[in-house]
């Protein structure tokens, strides 16, 4: 299956909340829907379910904001059809109002062209390649080290909405923008600012890397990108 088609719905609250406190609207939300709703939060009664988030958690233009892809547009009726919007979040009640509603379709493929994309706080490497990717002393080496991690976390994203790629990826990393160490539970990672290329079409918002659902690895593509990013 070469190509895909998908839908997704991006949810801007008119509500502000740090980025901090970003996991904590994500547990609010949990809270308020019941956890019998994996797809909120990717959690059995087995223990943590290693699958693409399907609706994430993010920050736009410094406003709580949703992003739903695939089951996820339709997982979400879960909170909007209830009649209280009011979310606890550490304590402070946060009564929701949409601002924006974004409802998209796409056709996703491989294509022979070249898309250019930016993505923002993406944590690449998990704690073992992060020794790994510190030894390395050639600039190229660190890159081509990181284009094979976006790689695979597009092919993750692919599997996650059974999307079955034929063609071959390209990914190139034409600048980090930002790299900065950041302490993510506890554990040392990288969480880069990269400006790449591509030939696999990514929506925009979509999030890509370690913790997607958390705001993380944001993707906007840079040609089309009109509003702010945070």
């Amino acid at each position: 299956m070469t190509a895909r088609k998908i839908r997704t719905t991006l949810i801007v609250f008119e509500n502000t909340l740090p980025a901090s406190k970003l996991n904590a609207f994500r547990g609010a939300m949990v809270e308020k829907v019941g956890r019998q709703h994996t797809t909120f939060h990717n959690h059995t009664e087995e223990g943590f379910l290693y699958a693409y988030p399907l609706i994430q958690y993010k920050r736009v233009g410094g406003k709580l904001s949703l992003f739903c892809i695939g089951d996820g547009v339709d997982e979400i009726h879960h909170f909007f059809s209830m009649k209280n919007w009011s979310v606890n979040v550490q304590g402070e009640l946060l009564h929701l109002k949409v601002d924006k509603l974004d409802l998209k379709s796409f056709t996703l493929n491989v294509w022979d062209k070249k898309f250019h994309y930016q993505i923002t706080n993406w944590l690449a490497l998990n704690a073992e390649n992060y020794k790994k990717y510190k030894k390395l002393e050639s600039e190229d080496d660190k890159i081509a080290m990181l284009e094979k991690m976006l790689t695979g976390n597009i092919l993750s994203f692919a599997k996650g909405i059974e999307w079955q790629i034929e063609k071959t990826i390209e990914v190139k990393i034409l600048e980090i923008r930002a790299a900065k160490l950041i302490r993510y539970k506890g554990v040392p990672l990288m969480a880069f600012d990269v400006h790449f290329s591509s030939n696999v079409f990514l929506p925009n918002y979509l999030g890509l890397g370690k913790s997607a659902s958390h705001g993380y690895g944001v993707v906007r593509e840079i040609n089309n990108s009109k509003d702010k990013q945070s």
